[in-house]
């Protein structure tokens, strides 16, 4: 198990039935893992967007007295060695975090279970809708790029707005059996309808996601986390992309002719001098 102080926050949420709005201060605690054992009630509860009643009764339902005592217990299990950080410049240190994010997410695919499962599901899906919008945009887009190279229908959803559930009816009307959603911060209230809607119509989520408490968790059917770095002006997401180039994989493994199609598009650019060497 990693020592990073978000896994170790991800272990203590575990086994827990947490509602709605606990989710969502969970979710904020491991985005903010790292500054949660030095925040007031009322700090976390403006940084999760929750009353300070709420964080309170969040610490209770987590087994502890009241949130002094959760607390102190963050504090007490954050890893010393998390100070040696401070010599780092801002720039150095997210990228120790990224690198930090991406350790976990090996640990994590130590069980393929997951990943194999939905690699299955997306590879049998025809045609494949890839969802993803806003900041996770460019994360469906980059599946769905080298995706459509062994697959045979994938459908990129990119784009908000009236027309989204519409794509998703046509996907289904079409033979759609499963959907996969990038999903990241700041998450859109769009995704969130648009995963419901999903699941209405009878289709299998998979869904990748910055943390298993994500607004999404509760639309998915195979929810797989990766952490975003949030230690810049803007969220970095490199354990995502990997993520989801590792699900490719996997699906690529329930696609007999994807090699075929690769060495297909391979001879087609030599062919038009596609590339160059």
């Amino acid at each position: 198990m990693s020592d990073s102080p978000a896994a170790r926050l991800q272990v203590l949420f575990e086994g827990h039935r947490l509602t709605p709005t606990q989710r969502r201060i969970a979710h904020c605690m491991v985005r903010r893992a790292a500054d949660v054992p030095f925040l007031s009630s009322v700090e976390l509860a403006e940084l999760a967007g929750v009353s300070q009643p709420s964080v309170t009764r969040f610490a209770v339902a987590l087994g502890f007295d009241g949130y002094p005592a959760l607390r102190k217990h963050l504090r007490d299990v954050v890893p010393a060695e998390a100070a040696a950080g401070d010599s780092l410049n801002e720039y150095q240190q997210a990228v120790e975090a990224e690198i930090a994010n991406l350790r976990h997410l090996a640990e994590a695919l130590a069980d393929p279970g997951p990943v194999e499962r939905a690699g299955r599901l997306l590879a049998a899906s025809r045609p494949l809708p890839v969802l993803g919008l806003r900041a996770a945009a460019s994360q469906a887009y980059g599946f769905s790029y080298f995706a459509a190279k062994v697959h045979p229908d994938v459908r990129l959803l990119d784009e908000g707005g009236t027309m989204l559930t519409d794509r998703i009816d046509a996907a289904v009307r079409a033979g759609a059996t499963a959907l996969l959603c990038f999903a990241l911060p700041r998450h859109p209230r769009e995704v969130v309808d648009a995963l419901a809607h999903a699941r209405e119509t009878g289709l299998t989520v998979v869904t990748v996601a910055d943390s298993p408490f994500a607004p999404v968790a509760t639309y998915s059917h195979i929810l797989l986390p990766a952490a975003v770095g949030t230690g810049l002006a803007f969220d970095t997401a490199c354990a995502p992309m990997l993520l989801g180039r590792v699900l490719l994989e996997a699906m690529c493994d329930g696609l007999p002719d994807a090699q075929a199609r690769l060495e297909e598009f391979d001879a087609g650019a030599v062919a038009r001098g596609l590339f160059v060497e």
